[in-house]
């Protein structure tokens, strides 16, 4: 199908915007107008009330890490949700998915602890992964003061959040916790191969490009072999078995949706319980986009029925 009439709005308000392209900016110009254009749709959003949020600073692996947590007006313990923003590694914030952690926060009933990772290029590989698995650890090792059940607990994030959630997910097997019982991977970043035919095909003209890929990539890890490492490049690793339940939610007009699709057949070969859905019409991101796109909706209650059929709820 075309690229949906939602979608398409949103495009249209982002590009009269005329905003720099990202791979021909600074970091710190990449980030304001990140800033900019969310702030030019914030008034058509759907915001969520969620039972409470707290701001507050945990230690991290180099000096503390920002934290946002969501809860449930209901009494606890509840599940716990892990969430890394998106920005491929080197734009975003707190507020980035700020949608997604309302969402899942009632979709779930659990704790959603939003993480502030380190930024590239500042920061890079594997400075991310780590902060976003040391506040994972925190967490459940904070459980009590959390309200949360630590047995029940699943990684989220988009974009090269979804590369951190992945990733996450595969540090806490290879270290021997926390157990991760699902993982959710919206419209995720999964391999430093920039020529699979979605990369080609939606190279340009719906939001996401190649080139801002390239980008991205040579920030966070540079052109070395770091970018292959399996806690970067998920599809590297030698062994997939025995990670967490997956959800995978892959948009058609992304330049990510091969390597998304690729990840999901590669868990499930690997006996990890897998589902992975392509949204017709959709572009990158489009899961953030509460209030504005309806299917985002839809793919916030799959990545939620995923996890709590994983819980067991």
């Amino acid at each position: 199908m075309p690229v949906h009439p939602q979608v398409a709005r949103l495009m249209e308000i982002s590009a009269a915007l005329n905003l720099q392209p990202t791979n021909e900016a600074t970091p710190e110009v990449a980030r304001e107008n990140s800033r900019k254009q969310r702030e030019a749709t914030l008034h058509l959003a759907e915001i969520e009330e969620v039972g409470s949020i707290e701001e507050r600073n945990i230690p991290g692996p180099a000096g503390e890490i920002p934290i946002r947590i969501y809860r449930p007006a209901a009494e606890g313990p509840h599940p716990l949700v892990m969430l890394y923003h998106g920005g491929g590694w080197v734009i975003g914030d707190l507020d980035t998915e700020d949608s997604a952690c309302r969402g899942l926060c009632n979709r779930v009933g659990a704790v959603v602890v939003s993480v502030d990772y380190r930024l590239a290029p500042e920061t890079r590989y594997p400075g991310a992964v780590e902060d976003c698995y040391a506040a994972t650890v925190w967490a459940i090792e904070n459980a009590g003061e959390l309200g949360v059940d630590g047995t029940k607990l699943a990684t989220s994030g988009t974009s090269a959040g979804g590369n951190l959630s992945g990733a996450v997910a595969m540090m806490a097997r290879d270290r021997g916790g926390p157990k991760v019982s699902h993982q959710v991977l919206f419209c995720p970043v999964i391999d430093a191969d920039f020529d699979r035919p979605s990369y080609i095909a939606n190279a340009t003209d719906y939001g996401l490009t190649r080139d801002n890929m390239l980008w991205f990539w040579d920030h966070y890890t540079g052109a070395g072999d770091d970018r292959f490492e399996p806690y970067a490049s998920l599809l590297r690793a030698n062994d997939l078995s025995g990670l967490a339940d997956a959800t995978i939610i892959a948009a058609e007009y992304d330049p990510l949706v091969d390597e998304a699709v690729a990840y999901g057949e590669a868990l499930a070969a690997a006996g990890v319980k897998t589902n992975c859905t392509v949204y017709p019409g959709m572009t990158h991101g489009f899961n953030g986009r509460v209030g504005m796109i309806d299917a985002a909706k839809d793919a916030l209650d799959e990545a939620a029925n995923g996890i709590r059929e994983s819980f067991g709820i």
